[in-house]
């Protein structure tokens, strides 16, 4: 086995190789204006009041902060991002990203878009994976209430039925194509009711090969015990286990309901045990690689250096299919390049969808890349560093 290729996240050269001078530069007004909370919050305000007043700005968000994380308002929209991406070695994962709607109609109407994304994906090279919420596809409420000990109502158990054929849906369209499928994980209230109908997907289609995948927030700390239980359990029926391992996007809220309601908060006690156990749980599935396949969904530097380590010493080539990088698009291009540059799988999550409808996705981005948080401060740093690079050629 040839030795593991040596990666550089500080690499900028190859982070911004697809970047123009002026796209690059305007990269870096963008993350500039992150920087600033103040501005982050007040101008996050300002938008939705201005489209919910129709006033004429949508051109300027989708030039803007739209461009910058999502990669249009249509599937098709989204082909330039999906060529220039494929063209790094960079796979695509098409994200339809509305929120808010909460209707029969437009949970059938998201089945057919998550069905198109999968169709696509088949006639593609380019997309490795799709992605779904099971909230685009069914009542919170109703899947929280099915968590619990609580009969449903006969009505609710008509409603349930329906999302069970909803998921089922997707699956097995996926399952027909070949196209490996991401069911994101979501607040722990639902979580218990995500994670089974996950299993009984995997149950179904993923004899053969890993094509459902669960999604595993680490920040969590039981995560780790669930990750284990479903190893045994898809190695006692026989099937593959499709494992997404992300850190987790519910902190504060997770933390409020809990106090609320008088329970214990299901997330770890700080940051570092988070990072120790998303580790731990790296090392877990590259030792039982022969039956799971994962995905690291990350952005964090450290995870991905013990990724690699972990796969030259198990012997898992970078390229090997059963092991994926994801960054979302517009963040961590140190990560995301340098990784495929060294031949290691790596995907981008593209989100997709109305400017109106993912204004909620948007301003999460914005809000997580203030500089507060940290990371568009590294980002910023980054660009920065680049643009001297290049001035200085």
């Amino acid at each position: 086995m040839n030795p593991a290729p040596k990666v550089s996240f500080e690499d900028t050269a190859i982070a911004f190789a697809d970047k123009s001078d002026s796209e690059l530069y305007k990269t870096y007004l963008l993350f500039a204006a992150m920087n600033n909370n103040s501005l982050v919050k007040m101008g996050g305000g300002m938008m939705k009041k201005a489209l919910g007043w129709n006033l004429p700005v949508k051109g300027l968000i989708k030039k803007t902060i739209f461009e910058q994380f999502c990669g249009g308002e249509t599937i098709q929209e989204c082909r330039p991002t999906i060529e220039k991406l494929g063209r790094s070695g960079i796979g695509t994962i098409l994200d339809y990203s509305v929120e808010g709607e909460s209707n029969e109609a437009s949970f059938d109407h998201t089945v057919q878009e998550i069905i198109a994304t999968i169709e696509m994906a088949a006639t593609s090279n380019h997309i490795p994976f799709s992605v779904f919420k099971v909230t685009g596809v069914a009542d919170s409420g109703l899947l929280a209430k099915a968590q619990t000990d609580q009969e449903l109502t006969s009505a609710e158990k008509a409603a349930f039925g329906r999302v069970r054929a909803r998921v089922k849906a997707i699956c097995q369209r996926a399952f027909e194509h070949g196209v490996r499928v991401f069911i994101d994980a979501e607040e722990s209230w639902l979580q218990e009711t995500i994670d089974q109908l996950c299993i009984d997907m995997m149950e179904l289609y993923n004899q053969e090969r890993p094509i459902v995948y669960n999604t595993y927030q680490l920040y969590r700390h039981d995560r780790l015990e669930v990750i284990q239980r479903d190893y045994e359990r898809a190695r006692k029926h026989g099937y593959y286990l499709g494992g997404k391992l992300v850190r987790g996007a519910y902190m504060e809220k997770e933390g409020r309901v809990a106090q609320q309601n008088g329970y214990q908060n299901p997330i770890n006690p700080s940051k570092e045990a988070t990072d120790s156990l998303y580790d731990e749980a790296l090392l877990y599935c590259i030792e039982r690689i022969d039956r799971i396949a994962i995905c690291a969904g990350t952005h964090n530097e450290r995870s991905c250096y013990v990724l690699m380590d972990l796969m030259e010493k198990h012997g898992i080539q970078p390229n090997d299919e059963r092991v994926y990088f994801a960054q979302l698009l517009g963040m961590s291009d140190n990560l995301s390049y340098n990784l495929a540059h060294a031949g290691y799988n790596v995907a981008k999550y593209v989100p997709y969808g109305p400017v109106e409808a993912v204004m909620p996705y948007l301003l999460r981005r914005a809000d997580e890349n203030t500089a507060i948080a940290g990371q568009s401060s590294r980002e910023f740093t980054l660009v920065k560093r680049e643009l001297e690079r290049r001035r200085k050629r």
